[in-house]
């Protein structure tokens, strides 16, 4: 997955507004601990970053 894509996902689950802040300051356990911004940052793929959202969010099916 594309980093693009994975922000285009965010924006459709979260909105565009939410979508940043959620990913800078929500803690994800699947991530280590880390938020979406510090797993990326340090090089998680973009893929497993989402699967994480995924696993804690209800993602709506035709996301992901």
């Amino acid at each position: 997955m594309r980093l693009t894509e994975f922000w285009r996902r965010m924006n459709a689950h979260f909105g565009e507004t939410y979508a940043e802040s959620w990913a800078r300051d929500f803690v994800l356990a699947p991530l280590g601990g880390r938020t979406v911004v510090q797993a990326l940052a340090d090089g998680e793929s973009a893929k497993t970053v989402w699967r994480a959202v995924c696993q804690v969010e209800n993602v709506s099916p035709k996301l992901r």
